[in-house]
């Protein structure tokens, strides 16, 4: 029997110097899933963050944007998760995916942190590798050493679009995420 989500976050950095970065695509989406469901947040300073709620027909889920840097996105998400006993695999993380070209979105259950440094840290200080993700391709440099400055950097308007009109493909799948259904959406999403 599904199980549905109980929280959705979306990493990213804080600050207009990093608002239209690539690593803020975690942050892209969670915005607009917020916008579609016509909630707000609101700072959260006990978890380092800002912070909403949805409520619908099959689910109640919050959504959360980590306040510190990407690399110690932990902190905000252990606290949050500790203080209302989320366990990892009802929680989804959106992020930038360095891996997938610009205008893909895969879905995975659990898994590694795949170099990515907010993942990193959430791993370490949850204990658990056990989270769903969202996997938001923002592309590569082409140079291992060039990562950093890369996703630090915003991307082409070309490359833009795709990243938009991947995520629109992700919140289409959404009602079936927060449902539990995370097969169904994956078939869906990734049939695209």
């Amino acid at each position: 029997m599904p199980v549905a989500l109980q929280l959705v976050i979306g990493l990213g950095n804080p600050g207009p110097r990093y608002a239209e970065t690539r690593h803020n695509a975690g942050f892209w989406f969670i915005e607009r899933l917020a916008a579609i469901q016509a909630v707000n947040f609101s700072r959260e300073s006990k978890f380092q963050g800002e912070v909403a709620r949805l409520r619908g027909a099959g689910f109640d889920c919050w959504l959360l944007k980590p306040g510190t840097f990407m690399n110690d996105s932990g902190g905000p998400v252990q606290s949050f998760m500790q203080y209302y006993n989320v366990p990892p695999e009802q929680a989804l993380i959106a992020h930038d995916e360095v891996d997938f070209a610009p205008g893909t979105a895969r879905l995975k259950r659990a898994g590694g942190h795949g170099g990515h440094n907010g993942l990193r840290d959430i791993i370490e200080r949850a204990g658990s590798s056990e989270f769903q993700r969202l996997r938001l391709g923002v592309g590569h440099p082409g140079d291992r050493d060039a990562v950093v400055s890369y996703v630090l950097n915003r991307p082409t308007s070309a490359e833009r679009e795709l990243i938009d009109a991947a995520i629109g493909r992700a919140l289409e799948v959404m009602p079936l995420v927060l449902a539990g259904e995370l097969e169904k959406a994956m078939t869906e999403l990734h049939g695209f």
